[in-house]
Parts: C-alpha cells; sequence; structure tokens
C-alpha cells in the first residue's frame, strides 16, 4: 500500500504540483526520499523521525521509501517536512488517507513535533483553491493563507492538534485573514530646506510611476528625498497587494503573517551582488528588484556599484520581469519597480567648487560619470540636479507644503491614470507604451513641433522621446488633479518641462 500526499513545489512565484507517496515495505530497516530531493529535504529524515518520537510513535522497522513526484524535478526547502510526516501517519493507520488527499499540505517540522513558519504558504494557498482543495499550514500562518479564498485551512500549531483534528478529539478553528497594518512613520518633505526643483521631481516620480536620478554635492539632501518619497505614494491596491505578497511569501520575508499594504522599499548597499540584486544564487531566489515589486528601488551612489550589477538592470526596468536563467533553473520574477538614484557629479563630490574639488577635477567627473552606461541612462525618466544647500537656505522657515499635501496630489493623479488605463496591465503613466501612449498623451500642434525639435538637437533616442510623453502626461494629469477640467492634448508648456528633466550624454 502506497499512502498519497499533495504538497507543491516552487519554480519563481508559480506553482508545481508534487505528490508525496509513502510506502512501508519488507526488508531491512530503512528511511529513503528520493525524487531529487536537495539536502534540507533530505534531512527531513531526521527532523521527521524526532517529531514522531516526541509525540509517543516510532517508525516500524520497514524498508520505509518517500517518493517525491514528479521525479525529474528539483526539490528545495524545509516545508516538505509535514506532509512527509503526514504521509508515514497515513501509511501507519494513525490518520485517514481519504482525508488527507482533500488537502495540500506544507510546513517545517521541529522536534518536539511543532510546525514553524515556511516560505510560499500564499501562493500555495491559491493553487490548493485552484484546485478545489483545503490548505494544511503552521498556525502562525492561517491569516496568511485565508487570503486565498473560501477553502477549508488546518492551522495547526503542532503535529498533535493536527492529529487530533483528523481523529475528531479537537477541532481546529478556521484563521481570520490578516493584513499587516504597521502603520510607519515616515520622514516630512517639509524637513527639506530648499530644493524646489529636486521636490517637484520627486512628486512627478510618485504621481506616474518614473525613474529619478538625483546628482549633487555631498549633503545636498540626495538621500532625505529619496527616502520621504515612500511618503507621498498611494497603498496598495488589492491587485498589487496580492502580487507583492506573494514574492515576499515566496522569498520568506512577508511579515508577521500577514499580506503587505504599504509599497516597498529596497535600498540595498552598493556593494551588493548581481544576484542579490537581480535575483539568482543555487536556489534561484527573488532579488531586490522583485522584493520591490510595485514599489521603489533605491540605489545610493550609484556609481559605485559593479558595471554589471548596474547593466543587468535594463532588461528588469524596460520588461517588469526578472528572468533567472541557470544550468538547473529558468525562473521569472516580476520587478515592475521605480528607480530613484543618487550619485555625487565626481568621485570627491566637489566639482562644481574649485575651493573643494580635487586636483584631478574636472577629468576626474568623467571618469566617474562614464561607469554609467548610455543604455542605463536613457531608461532614466527624470534627471536632476541638486545644488548644495547655502546658510541663507537652512535658515529659512519650514515649506508651507509637506508629504501630506503633495501625497493628497500624487493620489489624485494615480487615480485618473486607474480610471484611464481601466481594462489593460497598465497601471501608471511610466508603463504605458506603444499605441496606448499615442492615444493617450497626444501633443497638441505647438508641443509636437517643440519634440520633434528637441529630439533631433538633443539627438534622443525612440526610447527618450516616448518617455518625454510619459512624463509629460503626468504633468497634465498633476495640473487635472488641481483643476478637475482634463485636457484633450498635451500641451507645449508640458512637453518643455518633461525635456527638461532629460539627461544628455556628451559624448565620449
Amino acid at each position: 500500500m502506497v499512502a498519497h500526499v499533495n504538497t507543491v513545489a516552487f519554480q519563481g512565484v508559480d506553482v508545481v504540483e508534487v505528490d508525496v507517496q509513502v510506502q512501508m515495505g519488507a526488508g531491512l530497516p530503512a528511511f529513503t526520499i528520493v525524487g531529487l530531493p536537495d539536502k534540507a529535504v533530505g534531512e527531513s529524515r531526521e527532523r521527521v523521525r524526532a517529531a514522531l518520537q516526541a509525540l509517543g510513535l516510532s517508525l516500524p522497522p520497514k524498508r520505509i521509501t518517500v517518493n517525491l513526484a514528479p521525479a525529474d524535478l528539483a526539490k528545495e526547502g524545509s516545508h516538505f517536512d509535514l506532509p512527509i510526516a503526514l504521509g508515514l501517519l497515513a501509511a501507519m493507520g494513525v490518520v485517514p488517507g481519504d482525508l488527507l488527499a482533500q488537502y495540500t499540505a506544507l510546513g517545517e517540522l521541529a522536534l518536539d513535533g511543532a510546525l514553524a513558519p515556511v516560505a510560499g504558504v500564499l501562493p500555495a494557498a491559491i493553487d490548493a483553491s485552484a484546485r478545489d482543495r483545503g490548505l494544511i499550514c503552521p498556525a502562525m500562518q492561517g491569516g496568511e493563507a485565508a487570503w486565498a479564498g473560501d477553502i477549508d485551512i488546518l492551522a495547526a500549531p503542532d503535529m498533535l492538534a493536527l492529529i487530533n483534528h483528523f481523529k475528531g478529539t479537537q477541532l481546529l478553528s478556521p484563521p481570520q485573514a490578516l493584513r499587516y497594518d504597521c502603520i510607519q512613520s515616515y520622514p516630512d518633505l517639509r524637513d527639506i530646506k530648499a530644493q524646489e526643483s529636486a521636490k517637484r521631481a520627486l512628486e512627478i516620480a510618485a504621481a506616474g510611476g518614473h525613474n529619478l536620478l538625483l546628482s549633487g554635492p555631498p549633503g545636498a539632501g540626495k538621500s532625505m528625498l529619496a527616502q520621504r518619497l515612500p511618503g507621498i505614494l498611494p497603498p496598495l491596491s488589492p491587485a498589487e497587494t496580492l502580487e507583492v505578497s506573494m514574492i515576499h511569501s515566496i522569498s520568506g520575508t512577508l511579515p508577521e503573517g500577514g499580506l503587505m499594504t504599504e509599497r516597498p522599499f529596497r535600498d540595498p548597499h552598493h556593494s551588493a551582488s548581481l544576484a542579490a540584486l537581480v535575483g539568482g544564487g543555487a536556489r534561484a531566489r527573488p532579488g531586490e528588484v522583485s522584493l520591490a515589486h510595485r514599489g521603489v528601488l533605491f540605489l545610493d551612489e550609484l556609481p559605485e556599484f559593479s558595471r554589471q550589477t548596474l547593466e543587468s538592470l535594463r532588461q528588469p526596468i524596460e520588461s517588469g520581469r526578472a528572468v533567472v536563467a541557470r544550468a538547473n533553473h529558468h525562473v521569472a520574477y516580476p520587478a515592475r519597480f521605480q528607480l530613484i538614484a543618487a550619485m555625487n557629479p565626481c568621485r570627491c563630490g566637489h566639482l562644481d567648487d574649485p575651493g573643494l574639488a580635487c586636483s584631478r577635477a574636472p577629468k576626474c567627473a568623467t571618469d566617474y560619470q562614464a561607469r554609467l552606461s548610455g543604455p542605463l541612462l536613457d531608461r532614466i525618466d527624470l534627471y536632476v540636479e541638486v545644488p548644495a544647500v547655502s546658510v541663507a537656505d537652512l535658515a529659512l522657515p519650514p515649506a508651507a507644503e509637506g508629504s501630506a499635501e503633495i501625497a493628497a496630489r500624487v493620489a489624485r493623479a494615480r487615480q485618473l491614470q486607474t480610471e484611464r488605463y481601466d481594462g489593460t496591465t497598465v497601471l501608471t503613466n511610466a508603463e504605458a507604451d506603444g499605441e496606448l501612449l499615442e492615444s493617450v498623451a497626444t501633443p497638441d500642434a505647438e508641443g509636437r513641433a517643440l519634440l520633434v525639435e528637441a529630439t533631433d538637437k538633443l539627438k534622443l533616442s525612440a526610447r527618450g522621446y516616448h518617455r518625454v510623453l510619459q512624463v509629460a502626461r503626468t504633468l497634465a494629469d498633476l495640473d487635472t488633479a488641481n483643476s478637475g477640467a482634463e485636457s484633450a492634448a498635451i500641451a507645449r508648456h508640458y512637453i518643455a518641462e518633461a525635456l527638461s528633466y532629460r539627461r544628455v550624454v556628451p559624448s565620449r
């Protein structure tokens, strides 16, 4: 007799069904797990054995074979502990196998039989719902699994509670769906003195989901501006919440077993490797670009990142996906993030101050900025020079507008985009392209003449041309959000302001 338990394996954010088959037969006592298990799965033997002994159950002196089918699919992670243990209990007659067939199970076993949290509960629950099954998972993640819909969820604190539930001596109550509603206190834009141009660019970036590069000397406030961006972004929509939470569930970073409602803000150090930034490693895990999906990826000291790491950002920025291709893995993670970067104009940072600049200026600036390739800079929608703050600026009173007022305008502009792109996969102006962009961002006669002339004189690429239209559309949306009257065409002054944010790469 062979006992069967349903569980899952993960390929990116995709879920693959796995059938755990347990057979107890005659022969010398042994416990073998086959089906391409990794080291964590292979170690399940000892965890499962110890957990059953903690419950007063001993494995019979038989030859035990556990097969994880399909056998040609690599199995990774400790979440196979629970289905293997349940398969053994079904083969021993402790729990009914016909009831187990109605569930998908995943969870890590402690040596005392307790169930520990694992990665991927949310996508596993959604897959179980699609297959009309229930889900068995650790108690701490029941609130996460409950977002999959109206399915039967057994969120057990330990193996004993699960066994008693199947025997009818204990009832596991269904968990309630949880949200991670940690109210974060973001710093206020009112704290920043002067820098009105940079604040304007930050508002535009937030309203349209545009990429932004801030360049200026040390202490000008570049990092302060970037850190205040999350405070003016709108909260995640229900669909975005599910997207973001699934990625963080796969990576094991979903907080407190609930769904995320705040947009991610990731700020990796410039020593981050390519695999850490884009994804990869032995298990092809999601990188920072995917963990920042529908949120912000802030790269401070941009030229200090390795050239190879920076160039790896080009494809995710363009496609919204990070494809990790390895000899034994080929997975794709969503990566529709907003890139905010900051940099000094040169290594010493004081290019425009003769009294502080190094002896190699201006050649040091040319060498330093050459670390950023033209194709990468072409993907930056907004480029802003952030000047040093003077003593007179520091003595000014706080700004009249803070994050709350700017966030209200951004929310109204985002709502316009939600209504405009309803029925498409596009959510913000920065994602619009091709015929869709041409239909929603049509310049008037004067605006088109200016755009054509600027494209020729500034040698803008086709990508640059379209990004000017995207930014101009956002500028029009911000005005519409204030006035309530939407213009039929993009006026010339919107095109002019959008062009002012383009960085012209000098010839080398």
